[in-house]
């Protein structure tokens, strides 16, 4: 939906930017995906699209960058703001661009009983992992990614969680706690995690399973982005390693000095690296069982629905 809340003209070279930005977002559209302004600043730094004015030779040698890279905080917020500025005019979808960190809560509200009923029909499921050898959890490095793994992990029934980057000793024994009460009633656990790959983005996955441990939970830790086949693949843009990481020397022994934030990586891309992994762990004939046994419940559910009336006049 563009709505235009300010007259205001914009140069040819923005309004070549903004054609790239609509270009990109109409592409997202079509496979029902929200990008935050993050992504679609990565997008433009994997495609090449800033013009060669946006490169700030002092800028980067001034933050020890390459200098004639356009990846940069500064033309991050320098995008930021013209894309605001592009929605105020009238040029941008207000519902393209998202920001996953500031939502709005409140209660549900219904006309009727019939509503709520409808309501539950809809959002009743069984859990589809009942009777699998597996119960699989989703992590993820950043908050503001929830949003590109969510409607997967809903798709696929799997819990996903937001670390925060390292997580928190209190979240990380609930997490224990709550995989050990799986694997007593006979389902091993497993965390699908998402990181950067940079000095720290790394050491994450081998700290959620080393705390696991000391909480005397055994846990499958299947670490499936970013590695660094997928940088060979996908060519994500690159930034400088943190030095001042205390894990930076074991990093750039390995790796180089270059690092690479998952936000690079497309959000189609990381849909489908979790799909694949998280099938890995289903058996597809138990799957089908929960699902069809799921079916009759709802049609009961819609059945009561559609005669409320009739039911609660009944003598």
């Amino acid at each position: 939906m563009k709505i235009q809340y300010i007259n205001k003209k914009v140069t040819e070279k923005t309004l070549e930017i903004i054609n790239a930005a609509n270009k990109i977002i109409e592409e997202y559209q079509l496979e029902d995906m929200v990008l935050t302004v993050r992504q679609l600043y990565y997008q433009f730094i994997g495609k090449d699209l800033f013009p060669d004015s946006w490169i700030d030779e002092e800028y980067n040698r001034k933050h020890g960058l390459p200098l004639d890279t356009k990846n940069t905080e500064k033309n991050y917020k320098r995008l930021s703001s013209l894309i605001s500025k592009a929605r105020d005019c009238g040029y941008v979808d207000w519902e393209a661009i998202e920001d996953r960190t500031r939502k709005l809560k409140s209660l549900s509200h219904w006309n009727n009983p019939g509503q709520i009923i409808r309501s539950a029909a809809w959002g009743f499921r069984l859990d589809h992992w009942e009777g699998q050898d597996h119960h699989v959890e989703v992590w993820i490095e950043k908050e503001a990614l929830e949003g590109v793994i969510e409607p997967i992990c809903n798709d696929l029934d799997v819990p996903f969680f937001a670390c925060k980057g390292y997580t928190s000793q209190s979240s990380m024994w609930k997490a224990a706690q709550r995989l050990n009460e799986y694997k007593e009633n006979g389902q091993f656990p497993v965390i699908i995690h998402l990181g950067d790959h940079d000095p720290s983005g790394i050491d994450m996955t081998r700290d959620i399973g080393d705390r696991h441990n000391k909480f005397w939970c055994d846990v499958i830790v299947n670490r499936i982005a970013l590695n660094m086949d997928q940088i060979e693949t996908y060519d994500p843009p690159p930034n400088p390693a943190k030095t001042t990481d205390p894990r930076c020397s074991k990093y750039t022994d390995e790796f180089g000095y270059d690092s690479w934030e998952l936000d690079a990586l497309e959000p189609m891309v990381m849909r489908d690296l979790i799909e694949c992994a998280v099938l890995e762990y289903r058996d597809d004939e138990i799957y089908q069982d929960v699902l069809d046994r799921e079916q009759g419940y709802k049609e009961t559910l819609d059945y009561i629905e559609k005669n409320w009336k009739k039911l609660i006049l009944k003598p």
